[in-house]
């Protein structure tokens, strides 16, 4: 049963506290993502320029590209030696943001950490690629790698997972594989603070203007960019509202200060009562990528998913 007592602010620690107030003093200087043009916010993150600093590339990345449903689709690899397993990542950034290669250093440290082959998706964004464009790119290198992992990686184990947008699209690509494919051989699903309701859960409805990266007013903006109003809460939109039986075990990791945390309370529920076995991890404080900084709370984050992807792969 889950403690009710993460989500009184006494159980935010001084180190997190201090990262909150930090953050919510840098947004509150720098321009809104939904009032700055999209490709001047894209190119301020490729210049190291965004609130994450420089980009720093792993020299283990290797592209490739496979045919995808809209032309040619770039797969980010990191392959270390007999790998025992496929991690498929999906990255982040509301669906208009974000690349494969921007998420490299954490990529790497599972390649290496886990010894698994890491294949990340460079999806289409957008607005110049509205829904379904990210979820069709998704879907073509969840086939690829499921149909190729072995003669590519001598592996026969996969994992899928994301954050955020990423999360959200782990979900739909474990859908469509299910229902579109008659895949079922996903080993675990490691879904991180994802998004599965576009019409807005009660957390994101109700957060406001303050600005811990994500607000009220700025999820609206990404979901206007991605996906008309008037199909947001179908269940191949918006997979908290599909059937999930059959679905791969699943960690859902989720901070108490993220507008996106009753999407992974709900999910988690929706998850396990259609039979599928399942993790709930919820720190307190945690804001939206709280995991992406340099505190003992976000490497405590870490390790659980680096030991639940593990368990998945046999390790």
């Amino acid at each position: 049963m889950l403690d009710h007592t993460i989500f009184d602010p006494r159980a935010i620690d001084a180190e997190t506290a201090e990262l909150n107030e930090q953050l919510e003093a840098l947004l509150a200087d720098a321009p809104s993502v939904s009032e700055t043009p999209v490709e001047e916010t894209r190119r301020a993150r490729e210049e190291g320029r965004g609130p994450a600093g420089p980009v720093v590339l792993s020299e283990m990345a290797e592209e490739r590209v496979i045919e995808g449903p809209g032309g040619p689709l770039t797969l980010r690899t990191f392959v270390p030696q007999s790998p025992k397993g496929v991690y498929l990542h999906i990255h982040g950034g509301g669906w208009v943001l974000g690349r494969a290669h921007l998420q490299d250093p954490r990529n790497e440290d599972i390649a290496r950490g886990l010894s698994a082959a890491v294949v990340s998706v460079d999806y289409r964004l957008a607005p110049e690629h509205p829904y379904p464009a990210a979820l069709d790119d998704c879907e073509a290198a969840a086939v690829w790698v499921a149909e190729n992992m072995r003669a590519e990686f001598g592996a026969d184990k996969l994992v899928i997972g994301g954050e955020s947008a990423g999360g959200h699209l782990s979900a739909t690509t474990l859908l469509r594989m299910r229902d579109r494919h008659g895949f079922s051989g996903f080993e675990g699903a490691n879904l991180v603070y994802g998004v599965y309701d576009l019409g807005m859960t009660p957390s994101q409805r109700s957060w406001g203007e303050r600005n811990l990266v994500l607000n009220t007013s700025i999820m609206d903006w990404f979901y206007d960019q991605f996906v008309p109003k008037d199909i947001r809460r179908r269940p191949e939109v918006s997979p908290l509202y599909a059937e999930l039986s059959g679905l791969a075990r699943a960690l859902f990791t989720v901070g108490t200060l993220d507008p996106l945390l009753d999407d992974t309370l709900f999910m988690y529920q929706r998850w396990i009562a259609a039979g599928n076995p399942a993790e709930l991890a919820v720190y307190p404080g945690g804001a939206h990528g709280f995991d992406g900084h340099a505190t003992k709370m976000a490497e405590r984050a870490r390790l659980k998913m680096n030991e639940f992807i593990e368990g998945c792969l046999g390790q």
